[in-house]
């Protein structure tokens, strides 16, 4: 069987969703996924970036991570979206490349796909789980299968939240556990993606 394709598409203004999208990665490659890592496009005025150093520096030290496409979309087999929450919500500039995928949906090539989020606030609690859960009306729309992390390895009862994986930004970066949590949400979707498959073709 050929392996399972996965995209991780996220949105990170100063650094610590991407370092969960990286960490998701690689759990999907050690899962025996190819991967695409994917940010979206900064929407926000440039004047409004470079007003937060940190902001501004994430912005030049990503420069080479590829901008996320419908192609990256229609590609993958898993799809995981990450973000900040943005009071409650997922982010504007993630919303934005959501909007652009119309045309994939009315075709139906959004549908039977294993999807997945992850986030981050800045504070403890902080919208996370609505943001993980706003995201799942556009895969419930979408007609996507929804694997979450759950209470599935022992590193979820350390992390605490079953619906995605997710940290609080402002204790610092992401540490071990939140890193792990992340790898195996990402392990889980394509093991789950890998069993849909492997049923489809028998």
């Amino acid at each position: 069987m050929e392996p399972v394709t996965t995209t991780i598409i996220y949105y990170s203004a100063t650094g610590t969703v991407h370092a969960l999208a990286r960490a998701a990665a690689e759990g999907a490659e050690k899962a025996g996924a190819d991967v695409r890592l994917r940010k979206v496009a900064e929407t926000a005025p440039p004047e409004a970036v470079e007003a937060d150093p940190d902001w501004a520096r994430h912005l030049r030290d990503t420069a080479g991570v590829p901008e996320a496409t419908l192609d990256d979309l229609a590609w993958a087999d898993v799809v995981l979206f990450g973000t900040p929450t943005r009071f409650g919500n997922p982010a504007s500039q993630l919303r934005a490349f959501i909007e652009t995928t119309g045309a994939l949906w009315f075709q139906g090539r959004l549908a039977g796909k294993v999807y997945s989020a992850f986030t981050a606030s800045n504070t403890a609690h902080g919208g996370q789980e609505s943001t993980v859960l706003a995201l799942g009306n556009t895969f419930y729309h979408w007609g996507g299968v929804i694997v979450p992390p759950g209470y599935t390895d022992p590193v979820q009862f350390k992390s605490g939240n079953p619906y995605g994986a997710s940290h609080v930004a402002g204790s610092g970066a992401p540490g071990d556990v939140s890193l792990e949590a992340a790898r195996h949400q990402a392990r889980r979707a394509v093991d789950t993606a890998a069993a849909l498959k492997a049923g489809r073709t028998a």
